[in-house]
């Protein structure tokens, strides 16, 4: 009972402010999750989905574990922010609207600052479907759905390797700026064919 009504306010658009997170009820209390403050950050993470549902759940689950969170609606979205936000890490949807996953990786991979960014798909297409021409742009791929367990994971995973790996002066400013938005065809997954925004990608 505790976990429903823990989804149900997430799903509500209960979602903590930077420097707080949801903990849960024990079991041996009842009641709604509270909001705690975070002492220290594990790391930031940017997570870009068309779907506002997933964003806050893969929003909440990261939290929990004391990542910040900074999420983008689409492609087009996220090559806005990621400049001023400066994550460690960035996880894609592949079909959204404007500018889909698989662009918006090579959108990172050709910026001078942000060609270090650790990128994770997390999709409900197959990997073999993403993984094709694009796999030097991903480092990590989840299916939806996903488990929390397993999505933290790879998060640690990919923030721990882009600390070591991180080149001097990344996330300054400088270089060129990303190539504008197009209009080109988006992917589309198996069994998906309108690539609806309303699913989840």
């Amino acid at each position: 009972m505790a976990v429903n009504r823990y989804f149900r306010g997430v799903t509500r658009g209960w979602v903590p402010r930077t420097g707080q997170k949801w903990v849960k009820p024990g079991r041996s209390r009842s009641g709604p999750p509270t909001l705690v403050r975070v002492s220290g950050v594990s790391g930031r993470v940017l997570v870009v989905d068309d779907n506002k549902v997933i964003r806050q759940l893969i929003r909440v689950n990261l939290e929990l574990e004391g990542f910040e969170v900074v999420t983008a609606a689409d492609g087009a979205e996220c090559l806005d922010v990621v400049h001023r936000v400066r994550p460690d890490v960035v996880t894609l949807d592949v079909v959204m609207p404007r500018l889909d996953g698989i662009k918006t990786a090579e959108r990172l991979r050709a910026d001078p600052r942000t060609s270090h960014l650790p990128v994770a798909i997390i999709s409900a297409c197959g990997e073999h479907e993403v993984s094709g021409g694009a796999a030097s742009d991903i480092d990590a791929f989840l299916a939806k759905p996903f488990e929390p367990a397993e999505l933290v994971r790879v998060v640690r995973q990919l923030m721990h390797r882009e600390r070591r790996e991180r080149p001097e002066g990344a996330g300054t400013d400088g270089g060129e700026e990303p190539a504008a938005v197009d209009g080109r065809q988006q992917p589309r997954c198996a069994g998906s064919p309108t690539g609806s925004p309303t699913g989840p990608h």
